[in-house]
């Protein structure tokens, strides 16, 4: 495979949901350490201002580490300041402290050499008709990233879009939209991190839309994960939808994709760590699987059209 594995932190740390603490909280260090014992990773995506610190103290034990930084994950959502929105929240002394964030990490990730930060405005939507002024807040949004992105060019930006969660309504909800937010900034280090299972809540064709982005010269980062469609669940690659898991890395392959492909997966009931490396694990085997039925075959059945022959001949690579 030429992409690369990275640990998403929060998945190796605590983890509840409203109704029950499953996994106890761990320091950052505590999951460094972790990481590093985790076979298959080649680096990390630390999130600040949490893990990283609002002035940087952790950013030597991340060097000391020896992991590399894939991203760093801009974290504008879970402060009591930005519960009403980050980029697009009514007070201008809010949206103005959200761009300094993505400043802050934009200037992180270059000191990491991650090249890279991503972002996941969760809390900038609405949940009720006429909550909000959608006009002020696309306008309010564009500009923030105008001035987010201009702050320095050899560091990409990645948006990665969902369609609900915090919000009823997020605004950036899907592939489509956020690539016309990005040509509406115009900013040519803005692009979009693709979440398989944001994709699948969102109704979208991971391959699909990972086609698109990779057209439009924006698909800047992949998190895989799985779910049923309903809500985001964040479990296991292919635990769900194995043949859609399976084109999406297909297409993977297909555009030349080397970059960073980092794992949304979470437990309740088991170890977490175990939970990564087997995802690592998982993902090696699917791409196995790939390399079992040939990229001759596949090439055979896309041009084919026929999936009665098609899913006869899928099911028997699996035999």
């Amino acid at each position: 495979m030429a992409y690369r594995n990275s640990i998403l932190m929060g998945t190796i740390g605590g983890y509840r949901d409203r109704f029950h603490q499953f996994k106890p909280a761990r320091t950052f260090l505590d999951r460094l350490e972790v990481a590093k014992s985790i076979p298959r990773t080649g680096g990390i995506e630390p999130v600040f201002p949490q893990d990283l610190g609002a002035d940087g103290e952790h950013i030597q034990a991340v060097k000391d580490s020896g992991l590399a930084v894939s991203a760093v994950n801009v974290n504008i959502k879970t402060e009591g300041k930005f519960k009403e929105g980050s980029f697009t929240h009514r007070d201008p002394g809010i949206r103005a402290e959200t761009v300094q964030y993505i400043k802050t990490a934009m200037d992180m990730a270059a000191d990491l050499g991650a090249g890279m930060i991503t972002v996941c405005p969760l809390i900038d939507g609405w949940d009720y008709a006429f909550h909000v002024d959608h006009q002020k807040q696309w306008r309010w949004a564009i500009e923030s990233f105008q001035e987010a992105t201009s702050h320095r060019e050899d560091i990409k930006v990645s948006i990665e879009y969902k369609a609900f969660e915090s919000r009823n309504h997020i605004i950036h909800p899907s592939m489509g939209k956020t690539l016309h937010f990005c040509d509406r900034v115009g900013a040519k280090n803005l692009g979009v991190t693709m979440d398989v299972g944001h994709a699948l809540i969102a109704g979208e064709c991971p391959a699909a839309e990972m086609a698109m982005a990779h057209d439009a010269g924006r698909l800047f980062y992949v998190h895989f994960n799985d779910n049923d469609r309903g809500a985001d669940w964040d479990m296991l690659p292919a635990s769900v939808h194995l043949w859609q898991t399976l084109e999406t890395l297909y297409y993977l392959r297909r555009i030349g994709y080397d970059g960073w492909v980092a794992y949304d997966v979470f437990t309740r009931t088991n170890d977490n760590d175990e939970a990564i490396a087997n995802t690592f694990e998982i993902m090696d085997d699917l791409e196995k699987l790939l390399d079992k039925i040939g990229t001759d075959k596949l090439e055979a059945i896309i041009s084919n059209g026929n999936p009665a022959q098609d899913y006869r001949d899928l099911i028997k690579a699996l035999l």
